[in-house]
């Protein structure tokens, strides 16, 4: 089957701007895709993530802007013009089909030879592990079942990106995580661009290559899963990926900041007179006793919670309460007195 030129272009989002009535959803977003790549877009409810999904399948107009396929514009193209499909929460599956004609539909609706379909619709079964459900109906199915199904009828068309718009957000949590380590199989087998909406930041982080995390209409920060958890740049990015301990402090220097326990050196110049210092709770470390480094205080335990795979620590340091992680093995006594090591490595210094 012959595809469209632009099925393996990189996509190019141009200043894309968007408001419903006074509120503004979209505000100026650039953004590039690369071929093959499986980006995510994260963040809260009211960020403007499924209005940008919907804007690239052409679903919804932008009021300004350019969506680009390579050097083509797409943005006055219908859905159906666009080598995009899309894979939506509700599943949209054709109820009075079964599995295997569900698959077979987009390729019908374009009139490719019966020969190809069978071949096409049988492969995609398979890579998606539902074969033996070609003869059920979707009312037969799980949840587990229908999203699958609805992965394979959008890849089987073989489009240039496919569209996610919070596919698994309808599932238990075991499940959940299943479908998301087969989501990262299929990609990285069929090679085609994937573009994921989700709230879900553990989602995000399993399956993406990049991950845009947006709020209030804005991409806040670009990078790898790895990237974005461990330097975050913001407040916002820091507590919504993850949980972080935010030190409120004051600019000494370049290479120092006061915080309510005591003077901290940081690697990151602070671009403000007073700012946020960002540490993971896994990043502070506890010592029984006071050793010679920068960066260690003393600390009271005030209480401590179970996890199963870790303990969690409230500490005390002359005011400022911070989480720290532990492992299962690694116990203190609420009441102890210990030392916290804040390593400079481990320190992200917030934009604000």
């Amino acid at each position: 089957m012959e595809q469209s030129p632009l099925s393996d272009a990189d996509l190019h989002i141009r200043s894309i701007c968007k408001s419903f009535g006074k509120k503004d959803v979209l505000r100026g977003i650039d953004l590039d895709v690369c071929n093959g790549e499986f980006v995510t877009l994260l963040g809260p409810s009211g960020c403007g993530k499924t209005t940008l999904l919907r804007i690239i399948g052409g679903f919804e107009k932008a009021d300004s802007g350019e969506v680009l396929l390579g050097s083509e514009v797409i943005s006055n193209r219908s859905p159906n013009k666009r080598p995009i499909n899309t894979v939506f929460q509700s599943y949209a599956l054709f109820p009075h089909l079964n599995v295997y004609e569900n698959v077979a539909f987009g390729l019908r609706s374009r009139k490719v030879n019966e020969d190809e379909i069978d071949m096409r619709v049988k492969e995609m079964m398979k890579l998606s592990q539902i074969t033996d459900l070609a003869e059920e109906f979707p009312e037969t199915l799980s949840g587990g079942q229908k999203q699958r199904v609805a992965l394979a009828r959008a890849l089987v068309n073989e489009p240039g990106i496919l569209l996610l718009d919070e596919p698994l957000s309808a599932l238990d949590a075991n499940l959940r995580k299943s479908l998301q380590r087969e989501l990262k199989v299929l990609q990285r087998k069929t090679s085609i661009t994937f573009i994921l909406v989700t709230h879900d930041q553990d989602e995000a982080i399993a399956v993406s290559d990049r991950i845009l995390v947006m709020n209030h209409g804005r991409i806040e920060q670009s990078g790898t899963p790895e990237e974005v958890y461990e330097h975050p740049v913001s407040r916002f990015v820091a507590t919504f990926i993850g949980e972080a301990n935010i030190l409120e402090c004051k600019r000494i220097d370049n290479k120092s900041v006061e915080a309510m326990f005591g003077t901290l050196e940081v690697n990151r110049i602070p671009q403000w007179e007073a700012g946020g210092v960002a540490v993971r709770m896994e990043d502070i470390f506890v010592h029984d006793q006071k050793i010679e480094k920068p960066n260690v205080f003393p600390a009271h335990i005030q209480e401590r919670i179970f996890r199963g795979d870790y303990w969690e620590f409230l500490m005390n340091l002359n005011g400022t309460v911070v989480n720290v992680m532990t492992d299962p093995d690694e116990l203190y006594e609420v009441g102890s007195d210990i030392f916290l090591e804040f390593a400079p490595e481990y320190l992200q210094v917030l934009c604000d």
